[in-house]
């Protein structure tokens, strides 16, 4: 007999009525409540200002992004303006300016993969999983904490080349302008948080981010799309970063008419804004499925 048989047969108790007890007690025992993880918003939010946070803490980065594109600017400014020729009513710094600010984007981006590289190979990534939180929005905050790195880049160089002689049709027309470049600048953080996420760690990021240069200087940043090969020319002219900066060229000058180029500053600007849409889209969902994928 067991402890539980002898212990109720002492006390007048049978069997069943023990068991009843049990069975009751084990019913109007509330459940322990599972700790909860933090939301959408709060993890987008705190993963955004750690890695802002980190770029204060890495003063090369800081330094890098602000520096780079305006030495840049300086020398296109300086060593080659006086060779080129813009091809439309506007000067050279008119015409260099508004493009170049867009590649801003480019050349701070490639940073931003080799940071995501490092995030990934250290195991920071791998402890995030392992959280109870949105994977989303991880990315989401490292695509914020990235587009303000790329927003700053661009305000200094930018106020650079106010210095430098850039004059917009007005300052309105200047900040619309700026407004385009913030939406690519986004949408161009998920193409580089990618290649960040796909490399093995930190140079062979740096390494794929090279793949982005031609965007660059094939493109009507720096020279016109006319004063280029004729087999080049498609390329130049249909290819996301030179659709962006016409429309943000035209806006900040005052129309296409000034820029010489067809069609009208809306058309560029919707253009430009399909475009934006379109890449923060595929490069953002595979962003998020690769990023869920355990090594």
């Amino acid at each position: 007999m067991t402890t539980a048989s002898t212990t109720a047969s002492s006390t007048g108790i049978d069997d069943g009525s023990v068991r009843d007890a049990v069975v009751t007690e084990r019913r109007t025992t509330p459940p322990v409540a599972h700790a909860q993880g933090a939301g959408m918003l709060t993890t987008t939010t705190q993963t955004a200002r750690r890695t802002i946070l980190q770029f204060f803490r890495t003063p090369q980065v800081l330094i890098m992004g602000t520096v780079q594109g305006a030495l840049f600017l300086f020398m296109f400014r300086y060593v080659f303006g006086g060779a080129i020729d813009s091809g439309g009513a506007l000067s050279y710094v008119n015409f260099l300016v508004p493009g170049f600010l867009v590649t801003v984007i480019l050349w701070t981006g490639m940073g931003s993969a080799a940071g995501v590289a490092e995030d990934s190979a250290t195991g920071v990534y791998d402890r995030l999983r392992s959280l109870p939180i949105p994977r989303t929005a991880v990315m989401l905050g490292r695509s914020v904490a990235d587009w303000v790195l790329i927003a700053w880049g661009m305000f200094v160089t930018g106020a650079l080349g106010f210095a430098l002689g850039f004059r917009p049709a007005s300052f309105g027309k200047f900040l619309l302008g700026f407004a385009l470049m913030l939406v690519a600048g986004y949408a161009f953080t998920w193409v580089f948080i990618l290649i960040g996420l796909v490399a093995g760690n930190a140079q062979a990021a740096q390494g794929l981010s090279m793949l982005v240069i031609p965007f660059s200087f094939i493109s009507s940043a720096n020279v016109p799309v006319e004063s280029m090969p004729g087999w080049m020319q498609p390329f130049a002219a249909h290819q996301p970063i030179s659709v962006i900066i016409n429309g943000v060229r035209s806006t900040m000058s005052g129309g296409t008419d000034v820029v010489g180029i067809g069609h009208s500053t809306g058309y560029w600007v919707v253009l430009s804004l399909i475009w934006c849409g379109g890449i923060a889209l595929v490069f953002g969902a595979l962003s998020v499925a690769r990023f869920g994928k355990t090594r």
